[in-house]
C-alpha cells in the first residue's frame, strides 16, 4: 500500500480532549470505509484522495519515540480522522503494534472505529486496562443492516459491529457508541435510535453518545460528495436537503427535540450514559488514584 512521511505520530498535549484523551493519533491517512457522510472528507483537513488508505512511514518506530518524548503520560485516541481497523490493518497490524507500545511505555487509550476487527486485539486492550483505560467506541448510525449497506458500504454492518461490543465486552475491554450521525430524512426516527440503544445495552456498551444533538455536518467539498451520493441513492432526496438546510454547517433532524427525549429515557431505562462528562468520570474510573497518575 502508498506509504507518506510522517514526523510525528502523537498530537501535542491536551486537557480536553474526546472521552477524556490527551493525545490523537493517526497511524493512516484516508479512508476506504466509504461511508457517505465522513466529515474527514472536508476541504480544511487537506486530505487528498480521501479513499485511498496510506500508511505512515516508519509509524510504530515514529509511535515509540513521540512515547518515550512525552513528559505526561496519558490516553491517546484513535479514529478521529481515519479509522485505524481498515482492512489494511489486517496484514499490516499498526494498530496493533501501537497497542503494544502503548502497554509497554504506560498510556491508555480509546480507540474509534466501525470495524469488527478491533476483536483481534482484544488481548492488549485487557493488558493496558490494568494500568490504563481502555476503551473501544464502536459506531453505529442505524439498526437495519440493508440500511447500514447503503450509507457505509465497504465495512462490516451494524450487526456485525454489535457481535464485536459483545465478544469485546466477554473479553472484560470497556465498550461505548458513537451514536453518529443520525441522517435527516434517513435514520432520524425514534424507532431506529431507541432500538439502537436496546442493541448496544444487550451488546455490553457502557455508553452511547450522541454529541448535543442529531443530525449531520456538511462543509466544503464533503457537502457535495455527500449530496451526489444520497440523490443516487434516494433520487429527490437532494433537494429535500437543499430546501432545508440550505449551506448550513450543522443540518439538525427536524425530528431532533423528540428523538432526544427519547433517547434519554432509554438510556436511563437500560442504565447508559450519554452525556460526555460522565462518561469520562466513567472512563478514569479507578485510575485517578492507585496505580496510574496520568490526571
Amino acid at each position: 500500500m502508498p506509504a507518506i512521511p510522517a514526523k510525528t505520530i502523537l498530537s501535542g498535549w491536551t486537557d480536553e480532549g474526546w472521552f477524556g484523551s490527551n493525545y490523537n493519533m493517526n497511524l493512516y491517512k484516508g479512508c476506504c470505509h466509504g461511508c457517505i457522510y465522513c466529515d474527514s472528507r472536508s476541504e480544511c483537513y487537506q486530505v487528498a484522495d480521501f479513499d485511498t488508505v496510506r500508511m505512515k512511514e516508519e509509524a510504530l518506530q515514529v509511535l515509540e519515540q513521540d512515547l518515550r518524548s512525552k513528559r505526561k503520560k496519558g490516553i491517546i485516541i484513535s479514529g478521529s480522522m481515519s479509522d485505524a481497523y481498515n482492512p489494511f490493518e489486517k496484514k499490516c497490524e499498526l494498530m496493533r503494534g501501537a497497542l503494544k507500545l502503548m502497554d509497554r511505555y504506560g498510556f491508555g487509550v480509546v480507540a474509534d472505529s466501525k470495524s469488527d476487527l478491533v476483536i483481534r486485539d482484544a488481548d492488549l486492550y485487557a493488558k493496558i486496562a490494568r494500568h490504563s483505560p481502555a476503551v473501544v467506541n464502536m459506531t453505529l448510525t442505524t439498526a437495519d443492516d440493508a440500511l447500514c449497506r447503503k450509507i457505509e458500504q465497504h465495512v462490516v454492518p451494524t450487526s456485525k459491529r454489535l457481535e464485536a461490543i459483545a465478544r469485546l465486552t466477554e473479553a472484560g475491554v470497556t465498550c461505548g457508541v458513537l451514536l453518529m450521525p443520525i441522517l435527516p430524512f434517513i435514520n432520524d426516527t425514534v424507532e431506529n435510535v431507541v432500538l439502537l440503544v436496546e442493541k448496544a445495552a444487550v451488546a455490553g456498551a457502557k455508553w452511547l453518545y450522541a454529541g448535543g444533538s442529531f443530525g449531520v455536518t456538511l462543509r466544503t467539498n464533503q457537502r457535495e460528495h455527500f449530496l451526489e451520493r444520497v440523490e443516487a441513492i434516494w433520487p429527490g432526496m437532494r433537494m429535500k436537503y437543499e430546501q432545508a438546510f440550505g449551506q448550513a454547517y450543522i443540518c439538525k433532524s427536524p425530528n431532533n427535540a423528540e428523538i432526544w427525549t427519547v433517547f434519554t429515557d432509554a438510556c436511563r431505562r437500560h442504565g447508559l450514559l450519554w452525556k460526555m462528562p460522565d462518561i469520562v468520570a466513567k472512563i478514569r474510573e479507578g485510575y485517578e488514584d492507585g496505580q496510574m497518575r496520568l490526571f
